[in-house]
């Protein structure tokens, strides 16, 4: 077992090192009509195209919001400064969303009513997004989550007996519950040996999904799920719940929810005498898990719908890139991914542009042109090779089971 990287670096932005090569200049895009211009140093013929951000930056889940939105920045500085589409500078417009599906409802509006705007990464939440994708949707705009693992958003509600794609605008860069989930199934049965569980969930999108998804491959499994909880996104008192947890004679609590329910969750099971395990899945995996939970935290585990980073060289200056910026968040299992999401609106742009002869279409074109080029793109981005199937998910899916162990989250 290793320590997880992705934990141990601070927030970022590409130094000079990551920026120094492909700066070579080329003929700006003869651009009819989109996006606005600028007389920057007498060049009247700089673009501006916008990209939208939406996560939670206040509240609870502001850490992991901002640790993807000090990403998605970086994404753009590198692409600025790359010139990856000659003639167009992009930037990043960020909206708080609380992890409130009607504010990001809202949010959707207003990226829709700024003209200059192709694109939008996020949200963080499941039930933001889906709150979010009718909207966008209805104007072509491209939608890509680095963060939300619900198969519903892409698949729609029969996701496995008949998948449909739901809107040809969304995609995503990480892999689904679908595949996080059964290996919480897969490592209780087949290294704890354990075959009763209890589930609980927030009620929410994403926790409902994930402990359906456990359950069904757990029950194949030969597992028995001997009891069913559900509690408030907002709740902070689990003792009914603990108590009938431990009445059940389950042998470990799969949690379908974040890190500020399920870090207290642990630490009440715990001090009522159930020592047993909490697993969950990439929305459990935080440090602030840990400190919420304190000592009760030790052998919890979570899936994370991600590969450690760390290997590549690419990796390697993101990380240095992110620990000079000095941010005070870390850019966490979603950081690389929502970079990369923001690079799939960046790549869709200039392939938009390649494909019209080096020109970037006028604004009544260029969002559905973007949209279509997302569909055919294929790149190389910080976490592997991004490129989707025909529900908008992509290809790579890629999970890793971590382990609460001495007090810090450590890779199996």
């Amino acid at each position: 077992m290793r320590k997880h990287p992705s934990r141990k670096a601070p927030a970022s932005r590409l130094g000079a090192s990551l920026l120094a090569g492909g700066l070579a200049l080329a003929l700006p895009l003869a651009l009819a009509g989109c996006g606005s211009r600028g007389e920057e140093g007498g060049s009247g013929d700089a673009t501006t195209l916008k990209i939208g951000f939406d996560a939670p930056l206040t509240g609870p889940l502001s850490a992991v919001g901002l640790g993807m939105r000090h990403s998605a920045e970086q994404a753009v500085k590198d692409a600025n400064a790359k010139k990856i589409v000659p003639g167009v500078t992009f930037e990043l417009v960020s909206k708080d969303d609380q992890g409130t599906p009607s504010i990001g409802q809202q949010n959707a509006g207003a990226f829709v009513a700024d003209k200059d705007l192709v694109g939008v990464v996020g949200a963080y939440n499941s039930s933001v997004s889906q709150s979010m994708q009718p909207t966008l949707a209805a104007a072509n705009i491209l939608q890509v989550s680095g963060a939300n693992t619900n198969p519903t958003l892409t698949r729609g509600p029969k996701d496995e007996e008949a998948p449909a794609r739901q809107y040809k605008t969304y995609f995503r860069t990480v892999t689904t519950d679908a595949n996080e989930a059964p290996e919480l199934s897969k490592y209780l049965v087949e290294k704890l040996k354990v075959k009763e569980v209890a589930t609980v969930n927030d009620g929410k999108v994403y926790g409902q999904g994930v402990v359906t998804k456990f359950a069904a491959a757990f029950t194949k499994a030969g597992g028995k799920v001997v009891v069913k909880q559900q509690i408030g996104e907002k709740d902070t008192d689990f003792s009914a719940v603990v108590s009938n947890i431990k009445n059940s004679g389950a042998k470990a609590v799969v949690y379908g929810g974040e890190y500020p329910q399920a870090g207290p969750l642990s630490k009440q099971l715990k001090a009522a005498g159930a020592k047993i395990p909490l697993l969950g899945c990439d929305a459990v995996y935080d440090e602030q898990f840990i400190k919420l939970a304190g000592a009760a935290a030790e052998g919890d585990v979570t899936t994370t719908a991600a590969k450690p980073i760390g290997d590549t060289p690419a990796q390697q200056q993101f990380i240095a890139a992110y620990k000079a910026a000095g941010h005070a968040e870390p850019y966490g299992i979603f950081g690389p991914y929502t970079y990369d999401a923001t690079m799939t609106i960046i790549n869709s742009v200039k392939a938009t542009a390649d494909g019209n002869g080096g020109t970037v279409p006028d604004a009544k074109e260029l969002r559905a042109k973007v949209t279509e080029a997302a569909q055919k793109l294929t790149f190389e981005g910080l976490t592997g090779t991004i490129a989707f199937d025909e529900f908008g998910d992509n290809k790579n899916h890629s999970v890793t089971l971590n382990i609460v162990k001495d007090g810090e989250w450590t890779v199996m």
